[in-house]
């Protein structure tokens, strides 16, 4: 099919309505909901490991189906499945394990899609590094949602590939493809015109704000160390209030994800920007994030963090109709325009090689990870004397704030509305399927050699453990176990036999003790052919050494040696 994709389904991937609301859940949730308003297939695929998992999905899918499609569940225990659609997407960059499962059947038979979020992680990192080592094709891919973790990620694999190069001789790298489609919003969940007006009204009267005062909003995970500093904001927003004379409010919408930063978030305001009326909301409330962005005059994210990739919140500020103001960084870089859409306050770091303790402390878990990112935000800085005056301009001029909030909103629906980013997908999963058609394939899987180095056939790898195999010349013949009544007693004892054995079928097996009983010994390769030869081989050596391991069988011959 190659123009769409089998979602695999983990439920936290998707799922918002947590007690911990994370950007890669949100980003998640969208991009199914953009998939099932806008994707063009005639029917959706489903790629979970169980049918409870399947019908979760179905239920999570249901209120965003405007039109009725079949979804089609893909079992994760049977991936050859997937042949049928040619594309997996899983919603992340950990397509290892999948690249490596898919090796089992054919590398050939479908196209595997992951996509970027924080790569900051020792276990992100490990992840990327792992695509030079893996059997990844040209036809599979890990999305980058920003040109910034783009360039990241081609540095992170350059770095580890001259490495492997040093130390082995040979040159490693990852052939996989590296897009750059940003994150999406539904631009249609956002008001307009007197529905806008009314909500502004609304929530102003809720908190006493009148409609001269000037309200910043900042939306977001509360914490210092993995999203935004809030001094240097703090500092800016009361800087403009004294140049401007202002009432000015500062809402932080979002949740503490570590309550030791509650009180600091709480109490610094007291210091750094008293003369403006501090709000704090739960961002995790659907109402509030939904309809707080009408409330506010203008936007503000400083992030200053390396777990940061892309930025959702200045996006949804957009698309809103505000005036962002928004720190010089990342993903902001390429979706915010300075003076068209917002303002980019320019950022300031060490130059290289400042960092390498931290990263030493951090390899050996002298520093966790959200010390570790702490640590390399205290030493990025943002320009507060230049966001100062970027507020100050706006909060000075209404006009300029709504042409800039109108530049956005267009800029929102123009580029990242999900109606405009799926079909981009779509036409990446189609290329990945032409790609497929025609590319040489990397490493191809030989017969004789496992297909998963680390995960070899065990009756391979641990053969010599064994004093004898089994061979097609021994002869079998019953065992003092092959009775009825020890048969029935063996079968209804639990441990002995242990989930999927994907042994021979019992009535096969019956047959063969049937066989047995009636025509007396005969050697494995005529069992074979006689009675299983329609069956996967493996499936009867295992099945007649299971029945010798319970003395249903024995061998008519010595045993003998390997």
């Amino acid at each position: 099919m190659g123009k769409t994709a089998a979602v695999h389904y983990i439920r936290d991937a998707y799922d918002t309505s947590g007690k911990k609301l994370l950007g890669r859940q949100a980003a998640g949730e969208g991009f199914l909901r953009g998939l099932v308003e806008y994707g063009t297939a005639e029917r959706l695929y489903c790629y979970a490991k169980t049918r409870q998992d399947f019908s979760e999905f179905c239920n999570l899918i249901h209120p965003w189906a405007k039109k009725p499609r079949p979804v089609r569940w893909l079992s994760a225990n049977e991936p050859t499945s997937l042949a049928e659609v040619g594309t997996l997407y899983k919603p992340d960059p950990d397509i290892i394990e999948l690249v490596w499962q898919r090796r089992f059947a054919s590398q050939r038979a479908y196209s595997i899609c992951g996509v970027t979020h924080t790569i900051a992680t020792k276990a992100a990192m490990k992840v990327l590094a792992e695509l030079a080592l893996a059997p990844v094709q040209p036809w599979d891919a890990v999305i980058c949602t920003s040109k910034a973790v783009k360039t990241a990620v081609e540095q992170l694999l350059q770095t580890w590939g001259e490495y492997l190069a040093q130390r082995t001789g040979g040159k490693a790298e990852a052939v996989l493809q590296l897009p750059v489609i940003p994150l999406g919003i539904n631009c249609d969940a956002f008001a307009t015109g007197n529905e806008a007006l009314a909500k502004r009204a609304t929530w102003r009267q809720k908190f006493g704000i009148s409609e001269n005062d000037i309200v910043i909003l900042f939306v977001g995970r509360l914490i210092f160390s993995a999203k935004a500093h809030p001094v240097p904001m703090y500092l800016a927003v009361e800087r403009a209030a004294q140049t401007t004379g202002a009432k000015v409010h500062l809402i932080q919408a979002g949740w503490f994800d570590d309550v030791r930063d509650e009180s600091d978030f709480k109490n610094s305001p007291k210091f750094f920007c008293p003369s403006v009326n501090i709000i704090f909301l739960d961002g995790r409330d659907r109402q509030i994030r939904s309809d707080i962005w009408y409330i506010a005059d203008i936007f503000i994210s400083l992030a200053d963090n390396v777990q940061e990739t892309f930025g959702l919140t200045p996006i949804e500020a957009m698309a809103a109709g505000l005036p962002v103001v928004v720190s010089d960084w990342n993903g902001y870089q390429e979706s915010v325009r300075h003076e068209i859409d917002g303002f980019k306050i320019p950022t300031l770091t060490p130059p290289p090689l400042s960092g390498l303790d931290f990263a030493e402390l951090y390899v050996t878990e002298t520093l966790n990870y959200g010390t570790y990112i702490g640590h390399v935000a205290l030493a990025t800085a943002v320009d507060v004397d230049a966001c100062a005056q970027a507020l100050t301009i706006l909060i000075s001029d209404r006009n300029l704030r709504q042409r800039l909030g109108e530049n956005g909103r267009m800029r929102a629906r123009e580029i990242y509305d999900w109606k405009v980013i799926i079909p981009t997908y779509e036409q990446l999963w189609q290329e990945l399927a032409e790609i497929r058609a025609h590319s040489p394939e990397i490493v191809p899987a030989a017969f004789d050699t496992p297909p998963y180095p680390l995960c070899d056939d065990p009756f391979r790898l641990f053969s010599h453990y064994s004093s004898a195999r089994l061979r097609d010349d021994l002869v079998l013949g019953l065992g003092e176990m092959a009775t009825t009544e020890a048969l029935q007693q063996i079968r209804s004892i639990r441990f002995t036999s242990y989930g999927p054995d994907k042994r021979l079928p019992l009535a096969q097996i019956d047959q063969i003790i049937a066989a047995l009983a009636e025509q007396g010994p005969l050697s494995v390769g005529e069992i074979f052919s006689r009675f299983a030869s329609n069956s996967p081989k493996p499936y009867l050596y295992r099945t007649l050494v299971y029945l010798l391991k319970f003395d249903i069988l024995r061998i008519e011959t010595h045993w003998g040696r390997n």
